[in-house]
């Protein structure tokens, strides 16, 4: 682990600026017997040309393309090496060049990220970035296995060749660290997955009650079934270009700055470091905190904390001039594939100091509408149902949120979540009581995309741009 030098923390400079103009993806499920991998990708390709008001026919938008990057696990679930390549042919898009990535469950965040690089460098005016996942061509059981193997082997995987034996540890040391509530873990749940309740594309969205969640099973002590998410069968795209492209494509552009951060898969060996600060900390903000950890020979970021969220949200932070993220973001997508990491992401990207993220929950401001206020949550948290509701398709996740970003800002919840043919297109009927999650005039909005026990992290920020 690198002792940070003056020159490891610098801020990335981009040669020119990179947009995102459109999105698509499919609906979620745990099986997809009707469709194969490819028509999964098309469902997203279509809808990212075809309903997202460009100012260009489907075909001309797809003219503009150089270049694409392409997410996906692993090859083991559809039994398909270079996997990439085939779904480039379905898509029509040989013989342009294409990249498969695979770090993780970051994955649809680094695609997004090579593909703005790809942007920002010039090497490419329009590049597509889609990811997916066909996770129902084995059992669960065998599933679990293939995304457990993504950690340490040495390590990790010794614990248990499932994830959630993984975050449960992590689950404990930080209820103990900062003696949280298990209340404050299931309301995260039923939050996210009420939210979920409200979008078409969601897997297992639904109204339940903390105690509900107190009462399910447990899958790996502490952590309860509906405090986990579930393996997903789907697909998702966004299109990134230049700034004059964007503006030729929609009068609704978005300008994208992203950075990403890694950090040891063996999170038991992990040495102490200092917190890299963000815009709105102060070193005094943690004396009281190292005092703590020395009492408890705890370290950071230890069990409690990932280090890779704190150092993309770093990078982007600087990259996009955020200086307070609860001030400067309007709402925020975590990856929430278990509601601890949810709780842990609130200190990592700066919403709240290390040690107060119950606090953040506590206080309603993660909510769309603040429960104890009535007023607007201040940041509010996966509106998009989140991985505990919507989706976990893992080559897909990072993109699925960056593009629910992009919809927040563009104003456009309401388009793709609350039209009745939407739900009707993927065999559902929208709720009667169905409420509106759009966030009242948006202007930036982070995601968050992350692997394994945060050994890859991407963040991004989508901002507003006419």
């Amino acid at each position: 682990m690198i002792k940070f030098g003056k020159g490891n923390l610098r801020i990335p400079k981009w040669t020119r600026d990179v947009y995102i103009v459109a999105a698509g993806m499919t609906d979620f499920r745990k099986r997809y017997p009707s469709k194969k991998l490819e028509e999964l990708t098309m469902m997203a390709f279509r809808m990212l040309l075809e309903e997202n008001d460009l100012k260009m026919d489907p075909l001309e938008a797809k003219g503009f393309i150089n270049f694409a990057c392409y997410g996906e696990f692993a090859d083991h679930f559809q039994d398909q090496l270079l996997c990439e390549a085939k779904v480039h042919d379905y898509l029509g898009l040989d013989p342009l060049y294409n990249v498969g990535i695979k770090t993780g469950g970051a994955t649809g965040g680094s695609a997004i990220l090579m593909g703005a690089t790809s942007v920002a460098s010039g090497l490419s005016d329009c590049t597509l970035v889609l990811g997916w996942e066909r996770m129902d061509e084995v059992d669960t059981w065998t599933g679990n296995y293939y995304i457990s193997s993504a950690a340490c082997k040495d390590f990790e995987t010794r614990l248990s060749r499932n994830y959630a034996s993984y975050y449960a540890p992590m689950a404990r040391r930080f209820q103990e660290m900062y003696q949280v509530d298990e209340r404050i873990r299931a309301e995260i749940a039923v939050k996210n997955r009420g939210y979920a309740y409200m979008s078409p594309f969601a897997q297992q969205g639904g109204k339940h009650t903390i105690e509900e969640v107190l009462g399910g099973k447990i899958v790996s002590d502490p952590l309860r079934f509906l405090e986990c998410c579930a393996m997903s069968n789907g697909s998702a795209a966004v299109l990134l270009c230049s700034e004059d492209l964007a503006h030729k494509m929609t009068d609704r552009p978005c300008r994208l700055w992203t950075a990403a951060g890694s950090h040891t898969l063996r999170t038991g060996d992990r040495r102490h470091m200092e917190i890299p600060l963000l815009p709105n900390e102060k070193a005094s903000d943690y004396d009281k905190l190292y005092a703590e950890m020395k009492e408890q020979d705890g370290r950071w970021p230890g069990f409690e904390s990932f280090g890779a969220t704190r150092f993309a949200a770093y990078l982007t932070y600087g990259m996009a001039g955020v200086k307070n993220p609860v001030e400067d973001l309007d709402f925020v997508e975590t990856h929430d594939a278990f509601t601890i990491s949810d709780l842990q992401t609130y200190g990592d990207i700066g919403l709240t100091l290390y040690g107060q993220e119950q606090e953040y929950i506590k206080s309603g401001e993660c909510y769309l509408h603040n429960p104890h206020t009535g007023k607007p949550g201040k940041c509010p948290s996966n509106l998009s149902g989140g991985l505990l509701g919507t989706m976990h398709a893992v080559g897909a996740t990072g993109i699925f949120s960056c593009a629910e970003v992009l919809w927040q800002v563009q104003g456009k919840y309401d388009k793709f979540h609350g039209q009745p043919a939407m739900w009707e297109r993927y065999g559902k009927k929208k709720p009667d009581d169905w409420e509106s999650l759009q966030v009242a005039n948006p202007k930036r909005g982070l995601y968050v995309s992350h692997a394994g026990v945060g050994s890859h992290v991407t963040t991004g920020v989508v901002e507003k741009a006419w």
